[in-house]
């Protein structure tokens, strides 16, 4: 496993998820906006559909399935690493001084969980009686959840060229970026192959990039979207980075509309083969305004590299970096359904090797165009894990893939 893929579509060898936990517990119909989820999920429920999408992928490919709490617990053995974690969650609501006293008192494994479904001050008093700031409400956050922690394809991206760490555009989900960047750079299963592509230094500052908008085109190609997640200035670095470490010679950044279907560019289009795309009817021709970043020169101080902005959609794009291509809609086509089932991000199948995918089952219409197209599609439930509006390819991290 060298943390590098040339391809969305290798047979896979190794993924990340992470198993929904207490955090969707914390969610309620008042605070599901405050914590940037779009409703309140039966968490019984959702555990069981994504333990049967775990399993269905190592059925299906062999492939190794690292889980996010377990890589956080082993981690956070090293205790720099936890004091460091524990401030920056505890610092957000000024409450740092509380770290030695959680920290004498919890486990490994209860911090890990805390840092991702979050902790509340009643349940801190059951360890700490004498709890310091006693006019803290008991129902309050000492460190808020992460109920979006289970799309695990969000806080980084993999490309042929090294990892780009994620800087989240909502505060909020920032702290899922460094804990996935904390725990590649530190544990011994990852740490000697990480290339870390952008931001250099982690850094609270760095404009907004996430891992949604990255598609790898070919071992030559990346696109990345500027969306209302990920800004022109973060494409730039991230280009530059990709541009002089190679092989990548070619990186496009696609201007996606600001709108709530177009929030990823994984949610515009999903390539299932080397000339095969699944895509939301009309969402590459009207996606109008493309760049092109090329190397412009490279010394061994500094990389140049130059922009060109491209009359051209993205359909235009594809047709030049994929031979021979193929565009499948979602429906096939048809408005009523194709319009339903993106919602329930129809598009954003996850492929598990050359024309073979895993898909939502509500996605009837989808499926079956799939299907008469040869690919070969793998279902699972989907009437829990769907209410976070991201698809099977949001939910996965591959780390490793065959070569094509």
């Amino acid at each position: 496993m060298n943390l590098r893929l040339n391809s969305e579509f290798g047979t896979l060898k190794a993924v990340l998820m992470h198993r929904p936990g207490k955090e969707i517990d914390r969610l309620t119909p008042y605070n599901k906006d405050y914590l940037l989820f779009e409703d309140v999920p039966y968490l019984e429920a959702m555990q069981k559909e994504h333990d049967f999408f775990t399993d269905l992928i190592k059925q299906s490919t062999g492939a190794r399935v690292y889980r996010l709490h377990d890589l956080l617990i082993q981690t956070l053995s090293n205790r720099d690493i936890l004091e460091r974690l524990f401030n920056d969650a505890l610092k957000r609501n000024r409450l740092t001084h509380l770290k030695d006293q959680i920290l004498e008192r919890f486990s490994t494994a209860e911090c890990a969980t805390a840092l991702t479904a979050g902790l509340k001050v009643h349940e801190l008093k059951r360890k700490i009686p004498n709890l310091p700031n006693s006019e803290l409400m008991d129902y309050a956050f000492v460190i808020p959840p992460s109920p979006n922690l289970y799309f695990q394809r969000d806080p980084m991206a993999i490309t042929p060229g090294g990892i780009i760490f994620s800087s989240m555009k909502m505060e909020g989900r920032q702290r899922e970026a460094d804990i996935l960047r904390v725990i590649f750079e530190n544990h011994p299963d990852f740490r000697e192959h990480v290339k870390a592509l952008y931001p250099i230094m982690s850094s609270d500052n760095a404009p907004s990039i996430e891992g949604g908008d990255v598609i790898v085109l070919s071992s030559k190609a990346v696109a990345i979207g500027n969306s209302e997640r990920t800004d022109e200035k973060a494409i730039y670095q991230v280009a530059k980075a990709l541009l002089g470490e190679g092989p990548v010679e070619r990186v496009y950044e696609v201007h996606l509309p600001k709108k709530r279907q177009y929030m990823h560019l994984d949610t515009v289009f999903t390539i299932l083969d080397e000339n095969l795309v699944l895509t939301y009817p009309d969402a590459l021709n009207a996606v109008l305004q493309t760049s092109l970043y090329t190397l412009k020169e490279k010394t061994e101080e500094k990389v140049h590299i130059k922009r060109q902005v491209l009359n051209e959609s993205l359909l235009t794009v594809l047709e030049r970096e994929i031979p021979h291509l193929e565009v499948l809609s979602t429906a096939d086509g048809n408005p009523d359904y194709s319009m339903r089932e993106q919602w329930f991000d129809g598009a954003n199948v996850f492929a598990i090797g050359p024309r073979r995918v895993i898909s939502y089952n509500g996605n009837l219409h989808t499926n079956r165009a799939l299907r008469n197209m040869g690919v070969e599609v793998l279902e699972i439930p989907s009437s829990e894990l769907s209410r976070g509006l991201g698809g099977p390819r949001c939910m996965t991290m591959p780390l490793s893939r065959s070569r094509v």
